[in-house]
């Protein structure tokens, strides 16, 4: 079976090369977004890797619980605290947030969003509810477009490990939030540009897979309709026409099923068996 590329920047391919030998494994997903489209963990969990998705855009939520069965999928927001917080969501996009500044930001490029309360937890209470001492924790994921600080000051880096830290982040300045992952014991292993991968001081073997980009020897395909695809094209419409001539393709097969099961049919086929032993004779 080959390797499927979803994630929009090749991050599933990293992680792959890092923890392909210690897997089937376990992961977080915080801002997960779509269960297949840009998914940093779709590829995973097609090689039976398991573990919580978190998404408050409800229609994302329901898409992970559809898709994702086998996954924890939970419909809140992660924070530095249990509350109840302004949630900007932008629905089709995956810029939803709760940041008043990154959604002022967006707006300005005219991106609209809609404000609607939402749930916060911490991820050490996530943690704590759904996850197991006992198993590794291989990595957590965090794209939450701004509120990055808020949901690392929520989590308990000396109770639950994550071998690896993947986190959004601009290439072109320092977040101010690096300093908790620093002080917590992570090492800075990689920036691709507009993630940051950190290692756990106890892993520093997982340095060495992440010092070089994606490349040939990864042996991964793109799937369909990736953005880095050529050319690039939008499989949706195509799926839809397919699904539309598969469903015609039924109904002519029932009906012409139909047919010859009728006693009209029958008869026919007797009328007609009679005239052929006729013109033999």
């Amino acid at each position: 079976m080959p390797f499927i590329s979803y994630a929009q920047n090749f991050e599933d391919v990293m992680l792959w090369r890092a923890l392909r030998f210690f897997g089937p494994g376990f992961y977080i997903d915080i801002g997960a977004n779509h269960p297949t489209h840009d998914s940093v963990t779709r590829s995973l969990y097609e090689r039976g890797w398991r573990g919580i998705n978190i998404e408050p855009v409800l229609h994302y939520h329901q898409s992970l619980c559809d898709e994702r069965p086998e996954d924890i999928n939970l419909c809140v927001a992660v924070g530095d605290r249990e509350d109840e917080l302004v949630f900007f969501e932008s629905p089709e996009t995956g810029l939803s947030t709760l940041s008043l500044d990154m959604a002022q930001l967006q707006q300005a490029e005219g991106i609209p969003f809609i404000q609607r309360t939402v749930k916060t937890r911490t991820l050490a209470s996530i943690c704590e509810e759904h996850a197991n001492h006992e198993r590794p924790f291989h990595f957590l994921k965090i794209d939450v477009e701004g509120f990055e600080e808020q949901v690392l000051r929520g989590m308990d880096f000396q109770q639950w490990r994550p071998w690896l830290i993947l986190i959004e982040s601009p290439f072109n300045r320092e977040p101010e939030w690096q300093s908790i992952i620093l002080q917590a014991n992570y090492q800075l292993a990689l920036c691709d540009g507009i993630n940051r991968y950190y290692v756990a001081q106890e892993k520093l073997e997982l340095l060495a897979p992440l010092s070089m980009p994606p490349n040939f020897l990864d042996e991964f395909q793109l799937c369909y309709g990736h953005r880095f695809s050529h050319p690039v094209v939008d499989i949706e419409p195509l799926q839809v026409n397919l699904k539309s001539a598969m469903q015609r393709a039924d109904f002519a097969e029932a009906q012409l099923a139909a047919i010859y099961s009728s006693r009209l049919w029958k008869v026919a086929r007797l009328i007609t068996s009679l005239k052929r032993l006729v013109a033999a004779r």
